[in-house]
C-alpha cells in the first residue's frame, strides 16, 4: 500500500483516487501517523460483507441478545391445579 501526506491528498485527489482504484488501498497519513485508508469501492464491499455474520452464527454462536430470551427451567413458580367435583 502507498503512503500519501494528507495535503498532497488533497491537493491531487483525483490522482489519489485513480492510484486507490488502479493499484488498491492507500494509506493518509497526518504528521507522519497513519491516518486514514482510501479503499476501493469492490474491496469495501467484500470487507463488509466478510464482517456481518450469518443469521446461522448469531443463533448458534454464545451472543449474549439470545441469552434470556426464556426463563431458566424451575425458576417459575406454579399455579396450583383445582380439581372440581
Amino acid at each position: 500500500m502507498a503512503s500519501w501526506q494528507l495535503q498532497d491528498a488533497k491537493a491531487r485527489f483525483t490522482k489519489f483516487l485513480n492510484t486507490a482504484l488502479k493499484k488498491g488501498s492507500q494509506i493518509v497519513t497526518r504528521r507522519g501517523v497513519e491516518t486514514a485508508v482510501l479503499v476501493p469501492i469492490q474491496d469495501w464491499r467484500r470487507l463488509e460483507q466478510a464482517a456481518r455474520p450469518t443469521l446461522k452464527s448469531l443463533l448458534l454462536g454464545p451472543s449474549p441478545c439470545f441469552q434470556n430470551l426464556a426463563p431458566k427451567r424451575g425458576a417459575l413458580k406454579r399455579r396450583k391445579v383445582v380439581e372440581f367435583q
